[in-house]
């Protein structure tokens, strides 16, 4: 089947394509801005908001009063009006909050611009793309399906990349009868019902060091100077290295599942509400849970795999899987090992967790 599907790449511009991308990442933050000024006051007046419609209507006069939006790629100043009108949809739908103003001192900063007439292609060693021409980049991995649109980003340590939208074609894996329930968890990740057990590389306590270190000499130097800037970066280039190592894990274990078991079952963990645990907020932010479900689902979807979420109030970890009887002293975390009244069975408290999880998704899924 068809799916869409993102291939990211870095990319090394030069001193003028740099120039020009600054130039985009500027228009695009100001006609966003621009906009969004119109619409709160549109709203504040009429109880109303605008159309997309409405505001790309506009955006030729805008260009006649600023003449410097005409150096960057118009389709860019469309699909910055076009992400504005999405926030607000998101936010009337209750998805998010409403839109804020871009901000230039963002170290974070992108464009959107879509496929049209060839303007995006790969060429050898090259990547083309609209005003900026031929532009050298990390061929790391092969391109495949329709282009739709490119998204073009600066992150915070200075890096460019360009992440391609594609209509793909992916291949469903054979169907197997193999049905796994995991429980997720600070010390050890994951634990699963067939008994495989992955623990938490704790990819933010190995440079935990280095960041701190590295975060005092920034708060001594002088904000703005050259030092600082270059402890700035240094910074943000340890919190990418952290983001890799992170996402490299969470892809190569979800990916394991996926190709492993036909079915999985997973808890509905609330991350917002469990954060808010002063003493656990730290490493429960740490091990991404919500990132890595975010994974599997897609990654379901594209293999034809079954996901099973179990409710967020099913007691997993108080329920014998043996015999079912309720445990309530198993809410004090500090019990991983308990011994069932009703049938005497030993458990651990992350395994017994996981059958619970499976026989449930299960349940949920037949009936």
């Amino acid at each position: 089947m068809l799916y869409h599907k993102a291939f990211s790449y870095r990319i090394y511009p030069t001193k003028e394509q740099e120039n020009l991308l600054r130039k985009t990442f500027g228009s695009c933050r100001f006609v966003f801005n621009r906009f969004l000024a119109e619409w709160n006051q549109a709203f504040t007046e009429t109880n109303k908001g605008l159309s997309y419609n409405t505001c790309a209507t506009q955006l030729p006069a805008l260009k006649q009063e600023f003449e410097w939006l005409k150096e960057v790629d118009s389709i860019a100043l469309q699909s910055a009006i076009r992400n504005l009108a999405d926030g607000f949809d998101r936010f009337f739908k209750r998805q998010n909050a409403d839109p804020r103003f871009k901000c230039r001192k963002n170290p974070v900063q992108s464009y959107t611009t879509k496929y049209t007439n060839g303007n995006i292609a790969i060429e050898g060693h090259f990547l083309k793309l609209p005003k900026l021409g031929r532009i050298r980049f990390a061929n790391s991995r092969p391109l495949n399906g329709r282009i739709l649109s490119a998204t073009v980003r600066q992150n915070a340590a200075g890096k460019y990349f360009v992440s391609i939208l594609c209509e793909a074609e992916i291949q469903s894996l054979p169907e197997i009868a193999k049905v796994v329930g995991i429980d997720l968890g600070i010390k050890t990740f994951a634990v699963c019902s067939d008994g495989q057990a992955f623990a938490n590389p704790k990819h933010l306590s190995k440079y935990e060091k280095q960041l701190a270190f590295w975060q005092r000499r920034l708060s001594r130097r002088t904000n703005g100077g050259y030092n600082w800037k270059k402890a700035k970066v240094k910074i943000a280039r340890i919190h990418e290295k952290i983001v890799n190592c992170r996402k490299d894990f969470l892809h190569k274990l979800s990916t394991k599942l996926i190709r492993e078991n036909q079915t999985i079952c997973l808890e509905d963990l609330q991350v917002s509400n469990l954060i808010k645990n002063n003493k656990l907020a730290k490493s429960i932010v740490e091990v991404s849970w919500s990132m890595f479900r975010t994974f599997l689902m897609y990654k379901a979807d594209w293999y034809n795999r079954t996901i099973s979420v179990v409710a967020k109030n099913f007691p997993s970890s108080q329920l014998c899987h043996v015999c079912g009887t309720r445990n309530s002293d198993v809410k004090d975390l500090a019990l991983r090992v308990w011994t069932c009244m009703g049938c005497g069975s030993l458990h651990d408290r992350d395994h017994n967790a996981s059958q619970n999880i499976k026989h449930e998704g299960i349940r949920l899924l037949v009936g």
